[in-house]
This record gives structure tokens, sequence and C-alpha cells, in this order.
């Protein structure tokens, strides 16, 4: 999913729940687990992105390094897609945050891209 290994995921799962394509898009269901000081790691999205937190509590970075949101259980969200958006989810809890992610994406398309810059936050 990611380039180098500075942006990787650390602590993170995916298990693909479902998976179709349809007119040229890919449509994935896929639930993400981010252990305790886990982090999804420095991406950007091509397509659309629906997340819904089914436990614990997101932290979503912005590449200056500044939380723009918190996620808590029971929330939902929309990515902004586009290499203008680079983000990152971690987690700063002690229980796992676990996600269920709706991709939409042209057929063949990764889900996500690594940012072209390394991004260094504390």
């Amino acid at each position: 999913m990611l380039g180098s290994s500075s942006h990787s995921p650390t602590g993170a799962t995916y298990d693909v729940v479902a998976q179709s394509s349809e007119q040229g898009r890919s449509f994935i269901i896929r639930d993400t687990t981010i252990d305790p000081g886990g982090s999804i790691g420095w991406h950007w999205h091509q397509g659309t992105v629906i997340a819904l937190v089914k436990q614990g509590t997101l932290y979503h970075l912005r590449s200056d390094c500044t939380v723009d949101a918190i996620y808590r259980a029971g929330d939902s969200f929309i990515e902004p897609r586009g290499p203008e958006h680079v983000h990152d989810g971690r987690n700063y809890g002690t229980t796992p945050v676990v996600l269920e992610i709706m991709y939409v994406v042209l057929a063949g398309s990764p889900l996500a891209q690594a940012p072209n810059l390394p991004i260094t936050c504390p």
C-alpha cells in the first residue's frame, strides 16, 4: 500500500471484508486495526474513502503534524482525496482502534499512496 519505510504503518493490520468491481471501479471494504501506539503511516487517497470507527479513538494528523480531528467509536468520516491531503491515523490510546473503511477507486488503483517527501513528527 505504501512506499518508503518512513511512511509505512507500524502496529496496523488489515483484513479485506468484501470487494467487487463495476463500471471500471473497485469497491473494497476493509477492517483496519491499529494497536496502541500504532500508526497507519503517512499517505493520501486517489479515490473516495468513507470510514467508521468501531472501537477506540483515532487521532487524525495532517502533514504539518497537527491533529485536525479525533474520532471515537461510533464516529464516521470521509477522507478528502488528492496528494494535497496527506495524513496519518494514530492510536495514542491503550486499546486497539478498529476501523471499517470503504474505498471506491478506479479498478487497479492503489487504495493509498505514500507522499513524495518524508514527514517527521514526534
